[in-house]
């Protein structure tokens, strides 16, 4: 009679990497939970219905191991012309045992191989989003602060009014061209997501020159996609979004939008943290940077 041994459980970066659904929302807020991430059920909602989530089931049976949402951007003919990769996130049970570098390599370069990709890193995470061919090509700062309205005058004079539904080809238009690929399957869910929609329009023509959406995010309100022509039109939306709420404002601005940064810190929102911006396979983001002040969350793109 032959004798048969224990049998050996496969090492935790060989666990089978499977597509999550919108099934797995709670799941991977409780995974955000677990790594001291706010849990932002909201968002990941948003993220697994208009993206492809995957991710890793801890071999203890507890939840998730590790996650990560791929979001796709514009359709050529051989795939998606780019993707957003975040929410990359890891028990922390399981950290530093490789498992975040095994799904993020399979994604890379497997799942996404030949795709423009980008991600916003964190210090922490960026070595690894190196070593994947990922290159720094911006940076976003993170502010946060309960908004103060500017009396100065100082805060806008572009005509800002609440998006309708006749608003939507033109908000279309005018994301793909300042974002560089189409977001039609993200921007058109923006209407149930937010709680603000609202459109700036030049008051000789109505042209329309920019929107921006306010969504809930546990206690604050996270100002994006902020999209608009100029400062001016930058800072006329963000005090009618602030208008409409009571809750702490967030927003993640591109550095290079100076004068924007120091109105906003002005205005009482102060920086907590900032972000690289990384691309691989593409020099930097398409579209026009001086256009696109906030993404509509990091996580996307």
């Amino acid at each position: 009679m032959i004798q048969s041994g224990p049998v050996t459980p496969p090492h935790i970066t060989d666990l089978p990497i499977r597509a999550l659904s919108v099934d797995d929302l709670h799941r991977c807020a409780d995974l955000s939970e677990d790594r001291g991430w706010l849990r932002e059920d909201h968002k990941w909602g948003l993220l697994l219905a208009a993206g492809s989530g995957y991710g890793i089931d801890a071999p203890d049976g507890r939840g998730l191991a590790a996650a990560c949402v791929v979001t796709h951007y514009g359709n050529t003919s051989t795939g998606p012309g780019l993707a957003a990769i975040g929410m990359v996130l890891v028990a922390d049970r399981y950290a530093r045992q490789g498992l975040g570098r095994a799904l993020m390599t399979h994604i890379c370069n497997d799942v996404l191989k030949g795709v423009p990709l980008t991600l916003h890193a964190t210090p922490y995470g960026r070595p690894l989003y190196e070593e994947l061919g990922f290159n720094t090509t911006g940076r976003a700062e993170m502010l946060v602060g309960a908004f103060r309205e500017d009396t100065s005058g100082a805060h806008g004079t572009a005509r800002v009014r609440r998006a309708v539904a006749e608003d939507l080809p033109r908000i279309l238009r005018l994301d793909a061209e300042v974002f560089g690929a189409d977001r039609t399957h993200m921007i058109t869910r923006l209407p149930a997501f937010a709680d603000q929609l609202l459109v700036a329009e030049d008051r000789t023509d109505g042209t329309l020159t920019g929107y921006a959406a306010a969504w809930p995010n546990m206690h604050t309100h996270v100002i994006g996609p902020l999209i608009a022509r100029d400062t001016d039109t930058a800072r006329s939306l963000v005090t009618a979004l602030a208008r409409g709420t009571d809750r702490v404002l967030r927003t993640d601005v591109d550095v290079r939008h100076e004068e924007l940064l120091a109105w906003l810190k002005e205005r009482g929102l102060e920086s907590v943290s900032f972000n690289a911006v990384m691309t691989r396979d593409i020099p930097g983001l398409p579209g026009d940077w001086t256009r696109r002040w906030a993404p509509l969350t990091v996580a996307a793109g």
